[in-house]
């Protein structure tokens, strides 16, 4: 029988495997041993020893068979323990922080390297407000034993007085912002298949019903940094993977019942930064990129699941037209820049008060040339508006969306293979 993930000793590869030999009866009593608590576990740079959230939150779990994982591919498939790095090993791996950023969103500093012979990206992030250690180790726990296709795994964290480093397995790809807008031949993308989008729209839906309903870990969480940029597209097949599931968490971002202080916009930045005053002196900070914030996060500050549907679905429309949820134009006539919303122009394609007229065909994106199932482009339209709703309570849970995205995968299956060239007739270009 295949004991339990807590048998399973995920600490530092650097510890010294355990002899079965000196122990040839598995029943026998293990010696004693003397095990760190979590009270004596320091975080301090200075640290050169690597500890696992495992041993640290059950340092006396009984160690497996030998038997029990015979085949090393099987032993890869399980979920791993976190791990807390020393902030001298993170120093190492990047170069002392001086190799060159790698894909961010935001403005968030990132670094990709190689840690213990894995290929990784570390994000270094801000403590927004105090977190105990104990609470830190559980978060940590939790979140790195969550495993989805559609979300980049978190490995493990480095602390040190002022930052996390948070450690996540490096995926690659390109943002979504970068696949729907090129800036050096904005008439391309390669994004230029209907199919390609609902695929896109279908892994990000699944992922955030994932974090957001995940039963198997009896908890619940939100993202709170979805955005165009905090998606990664891979190759071959258009698969999206999100990014920074557990930041908000992990670096003491606001909850219910914090009251704001301060309000500021930075005109230069796309971010908009609340600050929050509370235990002290201290303040506590949360950013949100604009255009993806739900009205109740910009004026009380609290994110929730519902603040995720809101993003999702401005992510949604963002994929459908391929327009920026907020962009700026040049107004010929009143000679002013007048700022767009993409949620406003969605809705006014919709109710059929699209400039010029078209409604939703003239709406979505140019560059797929008009070959898309109208029904379903429109059908995707509508659920992406009921998902940015002023009223929280009238968007719909993330379990509902993800299964109408994927029906609108399917059927724009089956009107993609439907379009295609029968198999029984032959086309030649050679000269007659």
């Amino acid at each position: 029988m295949c004991k339990t993930k807590k048998a399973i000793n995920a600490a530092s590869p650097t510890s010294t495997p355990r002899s079965y030999k000196s122990h040839p009866n598995p029943k026998s009593p293990r010696p004693t041993t003397s095990s760190p608590t979590i009270s004596s576990i320091s975080f301090r740079p200075s640290d050169q020893h690597t500890t696992s959230i495992s041993d640290m939150l059950a340092p006396h779990a009984p160690v497996s068979s030998p038997r029990s994982f015979a085949s090393a591919t099987l032993r890869d498939t399980l979920p791993e323990n976190p791990h807390v790095y020393p902030f001298s090993e993170i120093c190492s791996a990047t170069n002392n922080f001086t190799d060159k950023y790698c894909y961010s969103s935001s403005s968030t500093p990132s670094w990709r390297c190689t840690l213990r012979g894995r290929d990784v990206i570390v994000y270094q992030h801000k403590f927004r407000r105090q977190i105990g250690t104990t609470q830190l180790q559980q978060r940590l726990s939790l979140i790195c034993r969550s495993h989805h296709v559609s979300i980049i795994k978190l490995l493990g964290a480095s602390i040190s007085d002022h930052h996390i480093h948070l450690v996540y397995d490096f995926v690659s790809g390109t943002k979504l912002a970068d696949c729907l807008r090129n800036t050096n031949n904005p008439a391309f993308t390669v994004l230029s298949n209907w199919l390609s989008r609902m695929q896109i729209a279908t892994d990000v839906a699944h992922g955030l019903d994932y974090i957001h309903n995940r039963t198997g870990l009896k908890a619940r969480f939100s993202h709170n940094h979805i955005n165009s940029s905090a998606i990664i597209v891979t190759e071959p097949s258009f698969n999206a993977k999100i990014c920074h599931f557990g930041t908000a968490q992990l670096c003491g971002e606001i909850q219910e019942g914090e009251e704001i202080v301060e309000q500021s916009y930075f005109s230069r930045s796309p971010t908009r930064s609340i600050e929050l005053k509370k235990w002290g002196s201290l303040r506590a900070k949360i950013e949100g990129v604009r255009g993806y914030m739900s009205p109740e996060y910009q004026t009380t500050g609290v994110a929730n699941e519902k603040s995720d549907v809101y993003a999702f679905g401005v992510m949604m429309l963002e994929l459908l037209s391929g327009e920026e949820p907020l962009s700026y134009k040049f107004d010929k006539k009143r000679g002013a820049l007048m700022r767009s919303s993409v949620i406003e122009t969605a809705r006014a394609a919709v109710h059929g008060d699209c400039e010029g007229g078209g409604g939703t065909r003239k709406w979505l994106d140019w560059r797929l040339k008009d070959s898309f199932p109208i029904e379903v482009a429109e059908e995707a339209t509508r659920v992406a508006l009921d998902c940015v709703d002023v009223d929280p309570a009238k968007r719909p849970d993330m379990i509902h969306v993800a299964g109408k995205i994927s029906k609108f995968y399917l059927d724009s299956k089956i009107w993609s293979d439907g379009i295609k060239m029968p198999s029984d007739v032959s086309v030649s270009l050679a000269p007659r």
